[in-house]
């Protein structure tokens, strides 16, 4: 399962820091949306490629 952390702030909702797992990916004509939950439990996020790559970084 694919983790991310957030290396700034994201709309005020969630804090840098946070880890997050993919729990869906999909693509619609070229544009990929994700779906991140935190790790514990408290909030979902759907994002678009580009947001994923400004706000996150893959942990290994």
């Amino acid at each position: 399962m694919k983790r991310y952390k957030l290396i700034k702030d994201y709309r005020d909702i969630h804090k840098k820091g946070t880890t997050f797992f993919v729990i869906s990916e999909s693509e619609f004509i070229g544009v990929k949306e994700f779906v991140l939950q935190t790790k514990n439990l408290d909030g979902k996020i759907i994002l678009t490629e580009k947001e994923l790559k400004d706000h996150f970084r893959q942990l290994p």
